[in-house]
């Protein structure tokens, strides 16, 4: 039996080109959130437990059955993030800022314990967006209208955009009551378990039960919308006029309620449905009580997250593809020292490759060359070593041709 360490279950590790398309994902987000305003924030993996407890809610799914929480050495409790939006409020409020309108976004590692599947590991990867301050819903339209960019930006289609507003707090109490009457009338076998606890804990979360038969006895169940506040249903209103003049299609969904207790007002989630039930890629909305909430002052705040992992389910055949642009095949011994020179200043010149270290024959150069994937080819050897030129072979095309050493680089980038 072999005693080498493994991965843990649902910690995967990431090699080429999976990880091509997560570098990827990040550098489009930077891209698209930099034109609006958003900057890059880095948080710690691990918070104090408190933080989720009173940021998420006690009640929460992920708080009761999905948090990595331990005690330290000196017994405090701590726990890896489950999620990004309260540590990033817990840095904006310890750091003390007072900007009129902070927007930040971050990429990285959460956790929860739950069960591996498609698209949905214990440890996974998310791109974050939260913008603290405005109040307004030009603010909500303008995160909405933001996250469908980059999604756009990365080529993937097919996608459908689910808004709702969950009130306030002077117009949700009421809707709460209401829906707990409403399921109190149920059969509660007619429930799955978890929505048996969650009718008295946090009834909301019944409506967004995946259970097929959870969702056949509660479809005539009250709508939230009915019961916005006019302030809130103006706010709503005002979202998704601005939503219509950018041409950005969106359904309105009830049972749209996060799994969150931290959203007031416009939530939102966009849903593939080339990747299964799971199908949600991207999802967020507004939450102006977590800034006090979390000891901070009265600011109003919004935000969404990505989840890598699905994300990279979708993206166009191809569009994770590093591709290099060269490799040098060395072809004598003698060469290697002019290959190596030749590969730096192709690099200096911006090209990405890289070279052979050991000589090989023409043929397996070329093998190992075409598994490289590399746009072109560099032959060295002997010959070009002598006439001071090197071959270029465009893998694609199978053309090649014969160029002056000192000419290469001007040929690459031509």
């Amino acid at each position: 039996m072999s005693d080498a360490v493994t991965a843990i279950k649902g910690f995967a590790d990431l090699f080429p080109p999976e990880s091509d398309a997560f570098t990827r994902m990040e550098a489009v987000a930077r891209d698209i959130f930099f034109r609006y305003g958003y900057r890059e924030l880095r948080t710690p993996l691990l918070e104090r437990t408190e933080l989720f407890s009173r940021g998420i809610g006690t009640e929460t799914d992920v708080v009761q059955k999905e948090m990595y929480t331990f005690p330290d050495r000196k017994g405090r409790s701590l726990t890896l993030r489950p999620e990004a939006t309260a540590g990033v409020i817990r840095a904006f409020v310890e750091s003390g800022r007072n900007e009129a309108v902070s927007k930040f976004f971050t990429c990285g590692p959460m956790f929860r314990y739950e069960r591996p599947q498609k698209g949905r590991m214990r440890q996974f990867h998310q791109i974050n967006c939260e913008c603290v301050g405005p109040s307004e819903p030009w603010a909500d339209a303008e995160i909405i209208v933001m996250a469908m960019r980059f999604l756009s930006a990365l080529g993937i289609e097919e996608l459908t955009l689910h808004l709702n507003s969950l009130g306030c707090p002077a117009c949700r109490p009421a809707y709460r009551n209401e829906l707990s009457r409403w399921l109190s009338g149920l059969d509660p076998e007619a429930l799955c378990e978890d929505c048996r606890r969650r009718m008295i804990t946090n009834p909301l979360r019944v409506l967004d039960c995946k259970v097929p038969s959870c969702r056949e006895h509660t479809e005539q169940a009250p709508k939230i919308l009915d019961h916005n506040c006019p302030d809130c249903a103006e706010h709503f209103a005002v979202t998704r006029r601005l939503l219509d003049a950018q041409n950005i299609p969106y359904v309105l969904d009830h049972r749209l309620v996060r799994g969150l207790d931290y959203y007031t007002r416009t939530t939102f989630e966009v849903v593939s449905a080339r990747i299964g039930a799971q199908g949600t890629v991207a999802g967020g909305g507004r939450y102006d009580g977590l800034v006090a909430q979390l000891g901070g002052p009265d600011l109003p705040g919004l935000g969404f997250a990505c989840g890598m992992e699905r994300l990279a389910l979708l993206l166009p055949a191809g569009a994770d593809a590093a591709r290099p642009d060269f490799t040098i095949a060395v072809l004598a011994d003698a060469a290697r020292d002019a290959a190596f020179a030749l590969a730096q200043t192709l690099r200096d010149a911006g090209l990405r490759g890289d070279m052979a270290f050991a000589a090989r024959s023409v043929k397996s150069a070329m093998r190992q060359a075409g598994k490289s994937g590399a746009r072109r080819a560099l032959l060295l050897g002997e010959d070009e070593l002598a006439s001071g030129r090197v071959v270029i072979k465009n893998m694609d095309s199978g053309e090649q041709t014969s160029v002056p050493l000192a000419e290469a680089a001007r040929h690459m980038t031509a």
